[in-house]
């Protein structure tokens, strides 16, 4: 019977197999000891019972993680999850780690391990964020890393701990780099372009995964092309702090196509670049965001005109738009005509914005305390300090619970009239388009907005 655990099992043989689970050999209930198994001179069904009992594995992943390990190998195979729950990761945590990584059990424990566990909770990160990291897939490996040798590089560049650690957290597969071979050579390049250590450090702490992108493949070609179409490495540098994903756009496929587009609609490069920072997206991502918004009443005219007028209403997330048409639309009975000529509000978020501020609205209304003309987009545009002292603070010893509403915890009800009869205000000048539109008009020709820009891109 203990031979039969130590192979891989038949498809039909796996359900009998299973129910050994149930008996006390293969028993989960709670976590035995190496000392308290079975007597057996068979070291595999020792492994797979020590990681069954101590480990938490299932049989069948068990018997899988059997065929690396050898349980006679290990010293005390219980001092590295013990060294592991120390350092707060729970059973599901080593299950996970364990599985995807069973050799971790035969890491060196005192030179390895714990200097490893210690040199990342010295950078600051937390018992729960460690255990997360580690029980991804893959991730185990960090334990076995050079670990220090990467920090000390990080250090020696200018990175704070804390920025180690947020680069650690975001990309811990880093640690499985040659630091001077890999790495260096990419903050190099970042430094020739200008980039001091400190905004170096910035850059790839927020961005970490540049540092896993391939130097030659990516980083220089993506460049070369901002280069050849802003000019200078002076505007490659602005373009890339404008917008850190900049730098990670496929090049080909995404970048190329969205700058030629832009561009050849009369967007300068720098408003291009600014505003879209290269905020890229397949043709197929776009095409469902035209849908979003069609599926409330937009045509597409409309939702180009949006776009022109404020790039990012194109750069908001899918559900963000499904969101904020259905608040606008069928909450407050808005025309979604209106929407494309205010696109800059549906960037704003609807929870912590747009709905306290329609609540407080709706209270003074019902209180007679304002106009039910006032201008509900531009209350909305309104900073959030002018708002509080012209809504909130005015009115809070007349009607206390405004402070309340603003903070959400009164749940909107809608305004007691039609929105069709409020005074929106005029719309917001296209941020592109304005100097273009004004010499237009200067030269006496009238400005076509193009019907179709989508961007050539593939899905």
């Amino acid at each position: 019977m203990l031979r039969l655990i130590c192979i891989k099992l038949p498809q039909q043989l796996k359900h009998k197999a299973s129910s050994l689970t149930h008996g006390h050999f293969f028993s989960t209930s709670s976590v035995k000891p190496v000392a308290e198994l079975p007597n057996s001179k068979d070291p595999q069904s020792l492994t797979v019972s020590f990681l069954q009992n101590s480990c938490g594995l299932s049989l069948e992943s068990a018997i899988s993680a059997s065929q690396k390990l050898n349980i006679e190998n290990l010293k005390n195979p219980n001092s590295v999850l013990d060294l592991l729950r120390t350092h707060g990761l729970t059973q599901t945590h080593i299950r996970k780690l364990i599985s995807s990584r069973p050799r971790l059990l035969l890491a060196d424990l005192d030179n390895i391990l714990k200097p490893n566990l210690e040199l990342f909770e010295s950078l600051g990160i937390s018992s729960t964020s460690l255990a997360k990291m580690l029980s991804i897939a893959n991730n185990p490996r960090v334990l076995e890393s050079d670990a220090y040798t990467v920090v000390e590089f990080f250090r020696a560049h200018g990175f704070r701990d804390e920025q180690i650690s947020t680069l650690t957290v975001k990309r811990p597969l880093l640690y499985l780099f040659n630091a001077h071979k890999i790495l260096k050579p990419k903050l190099d390049f970042f430094k020739s372009l200008g980039f001091s250590d400190l905004e170096i450090a910035k850059l790839l702490s927020t961005q970490p995964s540049i540092l896993a992108r391939s130097l030659e493949k990516h980083i220089i070609p993506c460049v070369q092309e901002l280069r050849q179409s802003l000019g200078t490495d002076e505007n490659v540098l602005k373009a890339i702090k404008a917008g850190y994903g900049l730098i990670q756009a496929n090049v080909e496929k995404v970048l190329k196509p969205n700058l030629s587009m832009l561009i050849s609609h009369g967007v300068p490069h720098s408003l291009a670049l600014k505003q879209l920072f290269l905020r890229s997206m397949s043709k197929t991502l776009w095409e469902r965001k035209v849908e979003a918004y069609k599926s409330f009443g937009l045509s597409k005219d409309e939702i180009y005109l949006a776009f022109k007028r404020q790039p990012l209403f194109m750069a908001i997330s899918e559900k963000k738009i499904k969101k904020s048409m259905g608040f606008f639309v069928n909450k407050l009975k808005i025309k979604p005509s209106l929407i494309s000529k205010h696109p800059i509000l549906i960037q704003f978020s609807l929870e912590k914005r747009i709905i306290p501020r329609c609540s407080v609205l709706q209270l003074l209304i019902s209180k007679r305390l304002i106009k039910e003309d006032t201008r509900i987009f531009h209350v909305i545009r309104m900073s959030e300090n002018k708002f509080v002292e012209k809504f909130v603070s005015k009115y809070q010893n007349e009607v206390p619970d405004v402070v309340r509403v603003h903070q959400g915890k009164i749940e909107f009800q809608g305004f007691p009239i039609d929105l069709k009869q409020w005074c929106v205000g005029p719309p917001l000048k296209p941020r592109f388009l304005s100097l273009s539109l004004s010499l237009a008009r200067l030269k006496g020709h009238s400005y076509n907005i193009p019907k179709h820009c989508v961007p050539v891109t593939s899905g």
